[in-house]
């Protein structure tokens, strides 16, 4: 995907930042930095600039300098549409699990959305394929009267259940992909908004929920617990919560190298624990590949 671009509004440092992409695209990130370095000086509040900075400078082995252009980036950009938020996160500079990253991904899946599906069928994508089999066999063959799909992108997983259950919404921060979503003519209802935000409106109206699936959205939420939180409130007694992880070694949550949450399993169940449900299956998957080689990941089925 194309770099964001957010105009600096000032002509010759928008050129220096042109001339800097040049310079990265040829390998000579060094020249590249100095000239973000230049546009950023320009147009102090040049956002892309000072992103871009920050990647050239990491990639050059200078991560104070890295953590300092991300930090001005942020800075330049309160909404965050780069997501310089997660870089620092990475970089030891924030809490990944409490930085809120809508604008970045709101930007990012409306930027995505027309070739979503293509791009992640070049990825091996099977997510809702794992999730469905996992709960059809769980449930064993039982239909569903109602589910919400968060996070629903273009209706991947809305595709993968759609035969299984009787009344289907699904719930999206980008406009884009709901389009997408939309078009597919799958969903009983549809919804552009935040994921907490929507779940607390459905406990708000007394929902009572057979069926909540979550397919590769904590990729893009650091704080699982307080979804599950939100989930087990509106989930039916005997109901089901399906999702996917990718995971780590190590400890909670962590920004991973492309910029997408890991999540450890001990971070995961004591998640669900602490959200009154009880894990019914967890399982160590492979959701896609990244460079071709699966990417490590949980398989998730709880209830309450």
């Amino acid at each position: 995907m194309a770099a964001l671009f957010i105009t600096s509004g000032d002509m010759l440092a928008d050129r220096r930042y042109a001339l800097a992409r040049d310079y990265a695209a040829d390998g000579d990130l060094a020249a590249a930095a100095d000239l973000y370095m230049q546009a950023a000086e320009l147009a102090p509040g040049f956002a892309s600039a000072w992103f871009a900075l920050g990647e050239a400078r990491e990639a050059l082995g200078d991560r104070d300098g890295a953590r300092a252009a991300f930090a001005q980036a942020q800075a330049a950009d309160p909404e965050d549409r780069h997501g310089a938020a997660l870089h620092l996160a990475r970089l030891g500079a924030a809490d990944p699990a409490t930085r809120e990253l809508h604008s970045y991904v709101r930007t990012l899946f409306d930027q995505y959305a027309p070739r979503f599906d293509r791009a992640l069928e070049d990825l091996g994508y099977r997510a809702p394929a794992l999730l469905r089999d996992a709960v059809v066999a769980h449930a064993e063959g039982r239909r569903f009267g109602t589910m919400l799909d968060l996070g629903c992108g273009t209706g991947l997983a809305g595709a993968a259940f759609r035969p299984h259950v009787d009344w289907l919404a699904g719930v999206d921060l980008s406009s884009k992909m709901i389009e997408e979503a939309r078009a597919k003519e799958l969903y009983d209802a549809l919804t552009v908004g935040d994921i907490a935000e929507f779940l607390a409106e459905q406990h708000a109206a007394g929902a009572s929920v057979d069926l909540i699936i979550a397919a590769d959205v904590f990729a893009y939420i650091g704080d699982v617990g307080a979804v599950c939180a939100a989930v087990a409130r509106v989930l039916a007694p005997n109901g089901l919560f399906g999702f996917t992880v990718e995971t780590h070694a190590g400890e909670g949550a962590i920004v991973g190298a492309k910029m997408r949450y890991q999540h450890a399993p001990e971070f995961v169940r004591g998640a669900i624990a602490d959200a009154g449900m009880a894990i019914r299956r967890l399982d160590a998957v492979s959701t896609r590949n990244e460079n071709r080689m699966p990417v490590p990941g949980l398989l998730v089925i709880a209830g309450c």
